[in-house]
């Protein structure tokens, strides 16, 4: 029988299920850098029923061991019972941030993730004075620090600003012809970050002859609070984002999206989100029908697949990272390798499936020690394969990438596999 959302978050309920079997003790991504039963799959579900039975105290403790979940998925995807232990920490985190509150520097960035223009605003001051404070890498557009703070070490990478947004580059609607239309979900780092996906991802529809409808009072899909707890974000946000979607959906034949944790926040947490509110959950449910990773989409509904393969092959050697939320949340692995491998070498790594590490916000600040370690096995198996290019259809997995490929000395260039299919079509 499928089980209820009531059955789903109820802590004590899921901690009965689990059978002690271990068998997400080897794929956890805390555990492997932090060997502690406690910080386990299992470790997590025993304390979140003892929480419920109000056996456990939600102190300062119990918050850090609940923050330190990656919420890779990996556990569900071997667990016989197919607990939803990510789906029941992220409710917890939830009380935490009710009973903690939400650091200011996060309240602040999720201030910017409710409203556009106070971000092309921050993005764009931070353009301008970027050099002041950082080293520009525009190769890979990335940046270092310039000295170290408590929470900005010198010798991490992160991802550089452009000078204007992907969203305020191109007008709203593209023609390209008129014979079909798409609508595109850009993401926050591939509109401020890594401009060159949208970039690409448009000159990819214009080869295919698909108008492109740009949606430009899109929000962020608001995955970053989500997966910190500030649940008032995620209702304010996913709301709008629903009712967005719904008054130009049935103009376009899909709102595509050239990043994994983006498409899977709103095809899939969206849901889970909207657990307790039947009428906003039933409409998330309408509206992902429209919605596909880019690759997934350009892969089942294009002939670029055919087209590519009228193209020159590329001598560069690709190895694919698979994202947490491409392929454990939504099954996607296939298609991305399928596009690139009709021009390029594509060279696998030794477990491509093993989370990079990025884990949120709260991973990337106070406690970027886990994800620093959680990295560096991934640049070591990307150095194996002597590649020229790594690639993900995530701009999480990119920043996290580069900056463990940094620390690792590896030169392999990251690139989305939406930019290396637009530069195969340019041949």
């Amino acid at each position: 029988m499928a089980k209820t959302a009531q059955d789903i978050f109820n802590y004590r309920g899921v901690t009965d299920e689990c059978i002690k079997c271990a068998k997400c003790i080897p794929v956890c991504t805390i555990y492997n850098v932090n060997p502690d039963e406690v910080t386990s799959p299992r470790g997590f579900l025993d304390l979140l029923g003892a929480y419920q039975r109000g056996n456990l105290e939600l102190d300062q403790n119990a918050k850090d061991i609940f923050e330190s979940c990656f919420l890779c998925t990996a556990c569900v995807e071997v667990c016989p019972k197919s607990l939803p232990t990510d789906m029941v920490i992220e409710q917890v985190r939830s009380d935490i941030a009710k009973k903690f509150g939400i650091a200011w520097y996060k309240k602040l960035f999720f201030l910017l993730l409710r409203h556009r223009w106070m971000n092309d605003i921050a993005f764009k001051l931070g353009w301008v004075f970027q050099t002041c404070g950082f080293k520009i890498k525009a190769d890979i557009d990335s940046m270092n620090s310039r000295f170290s703070i408590p929470m900005l070490k010198a010798d991490r990478l992160l991802p550089s600003l452009t000078k204007t947004s992907f969203l305020n580059s191109y007008p709203e609607n593209i023609s390209n012809g008129g014979k079909r239309k798409v609508a595109i979900f850009i993401g926050c780092l591939a509109n401020y970050n890594y401009k060159s996906i949208g970039d690409s991802l448009l000159e990819i529809l214009e080869t295919l002859e698909i108008d492109a409808y740009l949606a430009k009072d899109q929000k962020c899909c608001s995955a970053p609070a989500y997966f910190t707890g500030d649940f008032d974000t995620v209702d304010y946000n996913a709301k709008f984002n629903i009712e967005y979607f719904e008054s130009f959906s049935k103009d376009v034949e899909a709102i595509i999206v050239p990043e994994a944790t983006c498409s899977a926040m709103l095809k899939i947490d969206y849901e889970h989100y909207f657990h307790d509110q039947p009428e906003w959950k039933a409409r998330a449910i309408a509206v992902r029908s429209k919605i596909f990773m880019a690759t997934e989409w350009l892969q089942h509904h294009t002939h670029l697949e055919q087209l590519l393969k009228s193209k020159k092959k590329d001598t560069r050697i690709v190895t694919y990272h698979d994202p947490c939320h491409a392929k454990k949340m939504q099954g996607l692995y296939l298609e991305p390798r399928n596009l690139i491998s009709k021009n390029y070498n594509i060279v696998e790594m030794s477990d491509p499936d093993r989370c990079c590490g990025f884990g949120g916000v709260t991973m990337q600040t106070e406690k970027y020690h886990f994800a620093k370690a959680a990295g560096a096995p991934k640049a070591a198996m990307i150095k194996e394969t002597k590649a020229d290019v790594v690639s993900a259809e995530c701009s999480a997995c990119r920043m996290q990438i580069n900056d463990s490929m940094g620390y690792a000395n590896v030169e392999t260039v990251f690139k989305n596999p939406i930019e290396l299919i637009a530069e195969a079509l340019r041949k």
